[in-house]
C-alpha cells in the first residue's frame, strides 16, 4: 500500500460498502483481487466459484472503500444455488453503492439480462462496469452502455479490464469521492475481514477446481480441521476435501495420488507466500453424500440455509 493511499490531509474521512454483483465468471473475483492488491477471493474457470460474500478493503486518500465480492447471480436449481443467490442479493442491498459487472465479450443476455431487470427496482446508487474491454471493439462497448442504461438508471459507467487494470484508477477515484462521510471501520493496513482459516480452505478449493474443473462437480467443499502454530514459526494445516460421491474420490486423488499431490503442492506454495511463513499442508478426501442438505455446512460457508 502506498503512503499516499492512506494520507487524509486533514480531510473528513469517508467510508462505505460497495457490492460487486454480476453473472458467474463475469470477473468479480479477479477485479476485487486487483483493486485490493492481493488475493482475497478465489478465481477459477468453474462457474459459481465464490460462494459467500467476501470483503476486500481499499484505501484511497481519505476514503476507505469496502468491496463485497458476491456469488455470481444465476437461475438457482438446487439448495446451494439458492443460498448463494440470496447471499449475493443480500450483500448488494446492504451496500451503499451497487456495481454491476458485465462481461463485455458475452454481452447482455441470460443471467446478465435478468440481473438488470431485478436491479431496476433497487433504490441505491448504481454503477455499471463493462469488463474485458480489451477483447471487444469500441462500438460494441458503446452499444452495451446504451442497452444497459436503457434498462437501469446507472449513476456512472466505467469501462475496465479487471485482469489488466485498465480503467480501475478512475473507478476507485470516483468511489472515493462519493462515499458517505464517516470514520474508518477497519485499520488502514487491513485488506480483508475474511478469516484466514476460511481463506486457506478457499485457496485449496481454487487449486482443486483449477486442476479438475471439467471433471469435478462444483459442490466439492474444503474445511480446515486442524491449525497448529509451531515453535519454529511454521504452521501445520489439516484440511478435508468433501465430495458427494465415492466415484469422485478417485478423481481427486488421481493415479498413484498424483492429483492430490499436485493440488496440495500448489495450495501449499500459495499459502506459504500469503502467510509469509512455511506451511505444512495435509489434505484428506472424504465422502459426505448429503452435505448439500446439512445446515451446519452452510453456516461454515457463511450462508443462510434455505428452507
Amino acid at each position: 500500500m502506498n503512503e499516499q493511499d492512506i494520507q487524509t490531509d486533514g480531510q473528513p474521512e469517508r467510508v462505505g460498502f460497495v457490492a460487486l454483483i454480476g453473472s458467474p465468471n463475469a470477473g468479480k473475483s479477479t477485479l476485487i483481487n486487483h483493486l485490493v492488491g492481493t488475493k482475497v477471493s478465489i478465481v477459477s474457470h468453474k462457474v459459481q466459484t465464490t460462494r459467500t460474500v467476501v470483503r476486500g478493503i481499499v484505501m484511497r486518500g481519505n476514503s476507505q472503500i469496502i468491496f463485497a465480492d458476491t456469488p455470481g447471480i444465476f437461475q438457482p436449481r438446487r439448495r446451494l444455488d439458492r443460498a448463494m443467490v440470496d447471499a449475493a442479493w443480500g450483500g448488494a442491498k446492504d451496500a451503499d453503492i451497487i456495481c454491476l459487472l458485465i462481461d463485455a465479450e458475452r454481452g447482455i443476455r441470460g443471467d446478465a439480462e435478468r440481473i438488470l431487470e431485478s436491479l431496476a427496482n433497487v433504490k441505491l446508487p448504481k454503477i455499471l462496469l463493462l469488463n474485458k474491454i480489451d477483447r471487444v471493439q469500441p462500438e460494441t462497448l458503446l452499444e452495451l452502455t446504451k442497452q444497459a442504461n436503457e434498462k437501469v438508471a446507472f449513476d456512472q459507467t466505467f469501462m475496465i479490464s479487471a485482469l489488466k487494470g485498465n480503467g480501475c484508477e478512475d473507478f476507485l477515484n470516483h468511489l472515493a469521492s462519493v462515499l458517505p462521510q464517516g470514520p474508518f471501520l477497519y485499520p488502514p493496513d487491513q485488506v480483508s475481514d475474511f478469516p484466514v482459516k476460511l481463506l486457506a480452505a478457499e485457496v485449496t478449493r481454487e487449486k482443486l477446481f483449477l486442476r479438475l474443473h471439467q471433471e469435478l462437480p462444483y459442490s466439492a467443499h474444503v474445511e480446515v480441521e486442524g491449525w497448529e502454530e509451531r515453535k519454529d514459526g511454521s504452521v501445520k494445516i489439516d484440511q478435508v476435501i468433501y465430495i458427494q460421491r465415492a466415484a469422485h474420490k478417485k478423481i481427486v486423488i488421481g493415479k498413484s495420488g498424483e492429483t492430490i499431490k499436485a493440488i496440495s503442492s500448489a495450495a501449499r506454495a500459495e499459502l506459504s507466500q500469503m502467510l509469509d511463513r512455511k506451511v505444512h499442508l495435509f489434505l484428506f478426501v472424504k465422502v459426505r453424500e448429503n452435505w448439500l442438505d446439512d445446515p451446519e455446512r452452510y453456516r461454515e460457508m457463511g450462508l443462510e440455509f434455505p428452507k
